[in-house]
């Protein structure tokens, strides 16, 4: 993560030179980038063509189209007609909520129980404190830009829960199998850290249903909009 951190940080230098440099340039600045990229390797992430990808995310088409495609680092394989595509997960099988059945958690999350997961299991997903299983956290982070490129904010309400969180909110919000909003204590998606709840306005909400199933998360419990689960095809 602490990799990943200092390649964005590189990538707002660069772009802060991009948007100083004026379109008459272009044929000069493809060296000058060049240079820059190769000179911002050094050696604790992948070699400069992954970051020329990563810079293909928020740059225009014209120097998008000069850098290549691929960024292991980020985790991001593509980016084109059809969008971002993750690395490390298949996208998710779409189906209405509710007709997802049952989910068997992670293996090497499952020794340590629903809610009983500790800090060391889980990764921060760029969202203030909030935390997923990592796969599911670096799925998120790439959606989350595929997103902010596209103009669509996703806002985060919660991540991971704890068994003490869990029964807060059921005796808050009731249950779910009463009519609440809360899942029996224990049995959450939110307490294997592969579901979140999200802050979506109706373009965010929108752009979530025809994107979100690529990255791997799905909206699979039914009068909870906000409620998407991690749920790719083939990591479980």
């Amino acid at each position: 993560m602490h990799a990943i951190s200092r390649v964005t940080e590189r990538i707002e230098q660069i772009q802060t030179r991009i948007a100083e440099r004026t379109p008459d340039t272009e044929g000069r600045f493809g060296a000058v980038l060049d240079a820059e990229l190769r000179a911002g390797s050094d050696g604790s992430f992948q070699p400069p063509r992954t970051l020329a990808a990563a810079i293909r995310l928020s740059t225009s088409a014209q120097v998008g189209a000069r850098l290549g495609a691929g960024n292991p680092v980020l985790g991001i394989s593509s980016y084109g007609s059809s969008g971002f595509r993750p690395l490390g997960a298949t996208p998710a099988e779409v189906r209405a909520p509710g007709n997802y059945g049952p989910l068997t958690p992670p293996a090497e999350l499952s020794s340590f129980g629903n809610g009983t997961i500790p800090s060391t299991a889980l990764a921060p997903i760029g969202v203030g404190g909030h935390r997923l299983w990592s796969p599911a956290a670096q799925s998120f982070q790439q959606m989350t830009a595929a997103a902010q490129a596209a103009g669509v904010n996703i806002g985060v309400t919660d991540s991971y829960r704890s068994i003490e969180g869990q029964r807060a909110v059921a005796a808050e919000k009731g249950l779910y199998s009463q009519g609440g909003l809360a899942a029996t204590p224990g049995t959450s998606n939110h307490g294997w850290g592969i579901a979140l709840d999200l802050d979506l306005d109706s373009e965010a909400q929108a752009w979530m249903r025809a994107n979100g199933p690529r990255f791997g998360f799905v909206e699979d419990v039914p009068r909870e909009p906000w409620h998407w689960t991690f749920r790719p095809a083939s990591l479980f």
